[in-house]
């Protein structure tokens, strides 16, 4: 196996995801294979320079493109002292001062965006940034004129052909002028390289008439795959184990109530078949996960959970779907909802309650007129195009993701709703325990409460006799009480306005100063006033201040608990956090984390850990979405190095079942170079 050598070289090669596909590309012709090697790209990002060596491998070179009216034009201002115009020697240093056989330019694309209002795409700031395209080609056939460049791959958005449409006209010029044949065309690189995103992008591909005769063929177009696919193969997104790429993004909390109520599949549209009443929605409410599978549903055809000895619908998953509800003496046509492949029921003359039928032929819009807001991807399908800007407002920029086990909710457990406030929502949980409202009721009861070690006064009457010796008539306060020890004396209660006893060093005997009966007591309670007895499971009020704080102070046993008013029945619109709420569909609509649009791009495998230069997602977002997926420049490179293995094996025509890479770039590039161009 003979090896040939492909040099290849970048301008505005960001990151390095194009250098990074064509570095793996490895075609074979016969006996002959190519081996790919990068000579550097040039790009005015520094940041970006700085990923471009570390992903490719080879030192990419910080420079500024543009003409001094250029500058001015995009900034607003002259450019510093230090500044100056890049000319051809400067390219070819760039590139080790060799010459490539594959030039691949991806210039700036945002003055042509459709993510740019046409109006903004006319300024002079955007026209100076679409320029670039022509100049890039200009420095590029000036650098290498002498021993010109086989092969030109220029990749952009679709919109360029018609936006751009005066600079292509002049590209075409330019690149005839210097013995190239061109073509111009799209390709989808999300089916070249077998990604979980469909990426449609504009391509010019030029040949020098005079070096590479052969044909140029397709590359073979794969299946899309589901974002599942790649998601599923990714730790858990915020696994610390990831790094700081794959934290979940931090949105507003009404962004997270709308991408719960948009059906994966489709975006913002879907909002607009909620019914809304006074600004709140009428027929949903978000609440608190239920505790073990309250009010759960078990399919038919399922297995069920451990049966229990208070297996009820409202504490637990003991309920069923139970599909033999058709009963012979009951019409069960009504609000039915037929599956598309199973047979109706039969017709009547209803018209009110006649039948309907679940119909998959929904096909949502996919046209960016259209609009993909807040839209949710399905887990089993593949994402749009991967922009800069990547919020969930933006486009179609979240999955319905279905790994929600283990997430821990707060369940409403033991919750006190204060007498004057309002309650939460009546769900039907029975107790304190799992979800059943408690409120601080300041009423006491219709009756006197068991008081164990009760003293009876002396005019009174006692309690019941009872066996037990520290409740019912327990102890009286005797006022014929002596101070010696005669027997009379023993564990004395002195009344509150009288003199004590002696104060002796021990009162085990119940002799002395031992009690006193302390009119000051909080048992000694009346109708209206809070809680008898000792302040069990008491509340203090968040402006009042508690008893002493004793060593056994527990929520049980005394006003251990607080009303605090620090919480809200929903956080504020703008408050930004991570939310977690299942959908309708069962799943959880969030936002791809950055290391997940990273995977979808091809830029590492699902598997590989990645973190870029900086610590800032949005810088991240924006040089992974403006990246050229390295796995559709992979099989952009297979085609491009068999076109030059033909080439240099003196073959013109090879027998093969691809199809050419569209008809007038087949014409282009088998055109013998003494004829006039068709275009």
């Amino acid at each position: 196996m003979l090896t040939k050598e492909i040099k290849h070289f970048h301008f505005c090669c960001g990151i390095g995801g194009a250098a990074k596909g064509f570095n793996k590309a490895n075609p074979r012709v016969g006996v002959l294979a190519a081996r790919f090697r990068c000579l550097g790209g040039v790009d005015v990002d520094p940041s970006a320079i700085r990923d471009f060596n570390r992903l490719v491998g080879v030192p990419g070179t910080v420079m500024d493109l543009f003409t001094r009216s250029q500058y001015i034009a995009f900034h607003g201002k002259e450019p510093p002292a230090a500044w100056r115009e890049m000319g051809p020697a400067d390219i070819r240093r760039a590139a080790g001062n060799e010459r490539p056989n594959i030039v691949f330019i991806s210039s700036p694309c945002k003055g042509a965006s459709g993510l740019l209002s046409e109006k903004m795409s006319q300024t002079a700031k955007y026209q100076a940034l679409n320029e670039l395209t022509l100049r890039c080609i200009w420095l590029m056939v000036e650098a290498w004129a002498d021993d010109p460049v086989d092969l030109i791959v220029f990749e952009n958005v679709p919109r360029l052909a018609t936006r751009g449409r005066h600079l292509l006209d002049q590209i075409n010029q330019v690149l005839q002028r210097y013995g190239y044949a061109v073509a111009e065309t799209t390709h989808d690189c999300g089916e070249l390289g077998g990604l979980a995103q469909s990426r449609k992008r504009f391509l010019l591909v030029a040949r020098h008439t005079e070096k590479v005769p052969p044909f140029l063929y397709e590359p073979d177009k794969k299946s899309l795959r589901a974002v599942g696919d790649i998601l599923g193969r990714m730790p858990f997104l915020g696994d610390e184990t990831a790094g700081p790429m794959h934290r979940i993004p931090r949105l507003q909390w009404k962004t997270w109530v709308r991408l719960a109520f948009v059906e994966a599949g489709s975006d913002w549209r879907s909002l607009n078949r909620l019914a809304v009443e006074n600004g709140r929605l009428r027929d949903y409410l978000i609440v608190p996960q239920m505790h073990r599978g309250v009010l759960g549903v078990n399919p038919w055809n399922g297995t069920a959970g451990t049966v229990t000895s208070r297996g009820m619908p409202n504490n637990g998953n003991f309920a069923v779907a139970d599909p033999r509800h058709a009963g012979p003496d009951k019409h069960s046509n009504e609000l039915r909802i037929g599956t598309w492949h199973a047979a109706s029921r039969v017709v009547s003359g209803a018209h009110g309650s006649g039948q309907c039928v679940a119909d998959p032929r929904f096909d949502q819009s996919k046209k960016w007129n259209d609009g993909q807001a807040y839209g949710v991807h399905q887990w089993t399908e593949a994402t749009g195009t991967i922009a800069g800007q990547q919020a969930p407002g933006q486009g179609a920029y979240s999955v319905a993701d279905p790994r929600t086990d283990g997430i821990e909710t707060h369940k409403n457990v033991y919750r006190i709703i204060p007498w004057g406030g309002t309650a939460g929502t009546v769900t039907s949980g029975h107790g304190p325990s799992s979800g059943g409202g408690c409120v601080a009721d300041p009423r006491p009861p219709q009756r006197d409460l068991f008081s164990k070690y009760a003293v009876s006064g002396w005019s009174g009457t006692t309690g019941t006799v009872i066996g037990g010796d520290d409740s019912g008539a327990y102890a009286v306060a005797d006022p014929r009480s002596s101070s010696s020890f005669q027997g009379a004396g023993k564990y004395l209660v002195t009344p509150f306005d009288e003199s004590a006893g002696t104060v002796i060093g021990g009162s085990t005997s119940g002799q002395g100063a031992f009690a006193v009966a302390d009119p000051r007591t909080s048992l000694d309670r009346k109708r209206g006033d809070a809680y008898l007895t000792c302040g069990h499971y008491g509340i203090v009020p968040w402006s009042s201040h508690c008893g002493a704080v004793s060593a056994a102070a527990g929520h049980d046993n005394g006003s251990w608990s607080v009303a605090d008013p620090r919480i809200e029945a929903l956080p504020a619109l703008d408050q930004k956090m991570v939310a977690i709420i299942q959908a309708l569909d069962g799943t959880w609509h969030r936002p791809f984390t950055t290391l997940e649009l990273a995977a979808l791009q091809s830029l590492i495998e699902p598997e590989e850990y990645l973190l870029l230069d900086g610590m800032c997602d949005s810088l991240w977002r924006e040089h992974i979405g403006n990246l050229v997926p390295p796995d559709a420049a992979e099989a952009i490179a297979d085609v491009c190095g068999t076109t030059l293995l033909l080439a240099a094996s003196g073959e013109t025509f090879v027998l093969s079942a691809a199809p050419i890479w569209v008809r007038n770039v087949a014409l282009a590039l088998t055109m013998p170079a003494e004829k006039p161009l068709p275009f």
